[in-house]
């Protein structure tokens, strides 16, 4: 059965007083303004006019109500109401916010959202933290903190270190380059023409301390390793620096293929971790590389 929209408008008060009833019924307001309707016009059919228009000719109204039934009229939303199915107060409560005026809506979140119990929120805060710091064998940066204790300056020093490794391909020329720059105490610097080593911390900073360091200049970042290795030496150093590189493999990419990926995942998304993954193939130079990640792709849709 086809439908048509009718607009009525209505002034603010008229609008409160519907809303009104209708809670006071369970009900939507918009189901209030069918059944309205529908008893109006059934009244009218059947020759009750409304005080409201009694002034009318009645003989009219009961010549166009027995037209009506002669000609099996239909009987405007008579049918769609008794296809309407009761709503739950709260679903009816959704339905009335719908599109409701900002004006209205502001005032009332912006106070829930000063009604949070500041004292509760500390107290959680307080036992997830200490929950944090009293776990041990944590990975990824929980992991590289409690094995070292790091400040954040030595911290994010030491994965900018880190990360200048990671380009070099072979260990005997990481072991070098650390003992060179450990010799020398020249951190400001490394291999070829690349930036500067602490051309990321910023981004360990805020990794590791969950803020931006804006303090983090290239000597004092220089001199917080200079400390750090003056606690253990070249062997401590090592084993951060490994512990570092191994940290930002399993924190950034979740598996070589789609299918290592979501095997990897799997433990994380039993606790209620919920994954979205992405594959880059913006590196492809050449037809065929173009083709192989478009393989890889494919492979991932249907993963």
């Amino acid at each position: 059965m086809a439908s048509t929209t009718l607009g009525v408008k209505v002034d603010d008060a008229l609008r409160e007083r519907l809303k009104s009833a209708a809670e006071k019924l369970g009900r939507t307001p918009h189901w209030l303004h069918k059944q309205a309707i529908l008893s109006y016009v059934e009244a009218i059919e059947h020759g009750q006019l409304p005080a409201e228009v009694s002034y009318l000719n009645a003989s009219d109204a009961s010549s166009a109500v027995e037209t009506a039934h002669l000609t099996d009229a239909p009987l405007p939303f008579y049918e769609f109401a008794q296809e309407v199915q009761p709503q739950s107060v709260l679903r009816a409560a959704i339905t009335a916010a719908y599109r409701r005026p900002e004006t209205e809506c502001v005032p009332l979140l912006a106070d829930q959202a000063r009604a949070l119990q500041t004292a509760d929120v500390h107290a959680l805060a307080s036992r997830l933290v200490n929950a944090l710091r009293s776990k041990r064998g944590g990975g990824g940066v929980e992991g590289l903190i409690q094995e070292f204790s790091l400040s954040s300056q030595e911290g994010v020093a030491l994965m900018c270190l880190a990360e200048a490794l990671l380009r070099i391909p072979d260990r005997a020329t990481r072991d070098a380059l650390i003992r060179d720059k450990i010799s020398h105490g020249d951190w400001k610097s490394h291999v070829g023409e690349s930036p500067s080593l602490f051309v990321n911390a910023a981004t360990w900073g805020l990794m590791l301390t969950g803020k931006l360091v804006s303090s983090n200049s290239e000597q004092s970042l220089s001199r917080a390793l200079t400390r750090l290795i003056g606690k253990g030496g070249e062997p401590l150093i090592r084993k951060g620096v490994n512990i570092a590189m191994r940290m930002m493999g399993e924190q950034f990419v979740a598996g070589q293929t789609i299918s290592a990926a979501i095997a990897n995942s799997r433990k994380h998304e039993i606790k209620g971790f919920r994954y979205s993954y992405d594959m880059l193939g913006e590196a492809a130079t050449t037809a065929e590389d173009a083709s192989r990640y478009y393989t890889s792709y494919e492979q991932a849709i249907h993963a």
